[in-house]
């Protein structure tokens, strides 16, 4: 019984059942990356009864008397540290809303998302969002139930937000967009008036292995642990993380589109750094786990835009490229191939945009998911409406539903309220670059002899070690002196476009 025990004897019991929660969530993980590379086609219904097994299973284990009774006889036990005490309220704040779920919830939840799943992938290789929709309605529901089981205010789709960025609602991201719309528009107009840039040797022929060799290349350079990781082949990029000795990503090769693997790699790299970076001691405690998903996004971004994107980092790189596809870019100057690979253009496909219009991305798919949710969008319109919305906002014409609607996984494994966090992350990534650039001697000149360490070594001291210790905003704060501000990035965005298009 918890009150015949020692408080380190208690805590000690603690760890032993958060981490026993870990291990079975961590097997369901490998499941789920499995399904996403190697599972035969034949699997799938049995996959989705093992994923359905193990997150009960989860589930319960995280709602039972024992972990609550540990968890009272714990709370407020000044003789722990300030680590393990953040942890117990943490877990505690974790335990109360997870009783909110019905075990029966968390079962269908995990059976329609598995069908889900596999309905996207079949629409998108039939190119007919027709075959998806059905799997999306339910999903759909089941998200509206979700947000009623978990409470809210003002709007369904804060309690699905504040799953992934703790603090977060509609008010918040809703004035983050009208800032990217007043502030970003003007400078895009600047853009649009500049001569256009010529890419098209971006888009020959790049051989599959060699493409896939370099990209392995840039995530060792970058610091990634290749004994406690390893990258494969995915519909769409993602990395998962089962302990920090094990982090693995995904890329996408497109023999005809050089950016396509070069940025996932080194996106995929960013968030991996940060997994491979989270305390071991901590394995399965909230102190041990990433503080938000706009702080892991800050990760990628930081690492796939404001260093994979910048002139610094192609000084060391181009020359071996070059070397690599000569046929491509033996007569493409450095400065011709770091103005191409910041081309601003807007496109169809959001992992493809370029840094600026990428927000404008992100802003249609929120006001989407707002509008599935509260019901405002019905899905048997929603392909309407993307089309309609690319049309407005980045006045493309979408040919087909595989470069519109069914473009991207994250509503087939039932993520709402996860695209805000990508506009976040690249926000709170240039306030950490400048932080970092301000902080670190020599750093771009490390940068530009192909020496990521000293960046790694700051993100491993600021960002990595804390894990969910603090809010994302109080992360922030610590770091840069400031809670998280649009300006930092609209400085960065400016002083970069205005020297690429001359203006």
């Amino acid at each position: 019984m918890p009150g015949s025990k020692s408080t380190a004897e208690l805590y000690a019991d603690y760890k032993i059942k958060l981490q026993k929660i870990a291990d079975v969530r961590n097997a369901l993980a490998v499941l789920g990356w499995d399904q996403e590379t190697y599972l035969p086609e034949k699997g799938a219904g049995f996959r989705g009864q093992q994923i359905t097994t193990l997150s009960t299973i989860a589930h319960e284990l995280f709602t039972s008397p024992e972990l609550d009774a540990v968890l009272q006889a714990l709370k407020g036990q000044s003789s722990l540290d300030a680590v393990a005490q953040k942890n117990i309220l943490l877990s505690t704040e974790d335990f109360e809303k997870n009783k909110k779920y019905p075990p029966a919830f968390v079962a269908e939840m995990s059976k329609v998302t598995n069908e889900s799943y596999h309905a996207w992938i079949k629409a998108r290789k039939a190119n007919d969002y027709n075959l998806f929709a059905p799997a999306l309605s339910k999903m759909i529901a089941l998200k509206k139930q979700e947000a009623d089981l978990l409470g809210y205010e003002h709007h369904p789709y804060n309690a699905l937000l504040n799953e992934y960025e703790k603090g977060a609602n509609t008010a918040m991201i809703d004035t983050i967009f009208e800032e990217v719309k007043t502030a970003l528009s003007p400078l895009l107009a600047q853009i649009e008036q500049q001569p256009a840039i010529h890419k098209d040797f971006l888009h020959s022929h790049y051989q599959r292995d060699t493409q896939w060799q370099f990209g392995i290349s840039l995530l060792e350079n970058m610091g990634y642990d290749m004994q406690a990781g390893r990258q494969d082949i995915s519909e769409h990029p993602f990395t998962t993380s089962f302990n920090p000795h094990d982090v693995r990503v995904t890329t996408r090769i497109d023999e005809n589109d050089f950016g396509n693997m070069t940025w996932s790699c080194i996106h995929e790299g960013g968030h991996a750094l940060y997994e491979q970076g989270l305390p071991t001691e901590q394995y399965g405690l909230p102190c041990g786990e990433a503080t938000s998903l706009g702080i892991h996004e800050s990760q990628s971004r930081l690492w796939e835009n404001n260093v994979g994107r910048s002139l610094i980092f192609w000084q060391y790189h181009y020359p071996r490229l070059q070397q690599l596809f000569p046929e491509n870019l033996g007569n493409i100057t450095l400065e011709a191939f770091y103005r191409a690979i910041n081309k601003v253009q807007p496109s169809l496909i959001r992992t493809e945009a370029d840094e600026l219009t990428y927000h404008f991305h992100i802003m249609i798919r929120y006001e989407i998911e707002k509008g599935l949710i509260d019901g405002s969008i019905p899905v048997k319109d929603l392909k309407h409406t993307w089309n309609e919305y690319y049309r407005r906002y980045l006045h493309v014409t979408v040919p087909d539903d595989a470069q519109g609607v069914l473009q991207d996984i994250h509503w087939s494994h039932g993520s709402f309220g996860y695209f805000p966090t990508y506009s976040l992350g690249s926000f709170y990534a240039a306030q950490f670059f400048t932080a970092a650039q301000q902080q670190v001697p020599g750093l771009d000149n490390s940068i530009a002899t192909g020496n990521y360490q000293p960046l790694l070594d700051w993100l491993r001291t600021n960002i990595h070690p804390f894990g969910r210790f603090y809010t994302s905003n109080e992360l922030c704060k610590k770091v840069t002196g400031k809670p998280l501000a649009f300006g930092d990035f609209l400085a960065y965005a400016q002083k970069k476009y205005s020297g690429i298009y001359q203006f």
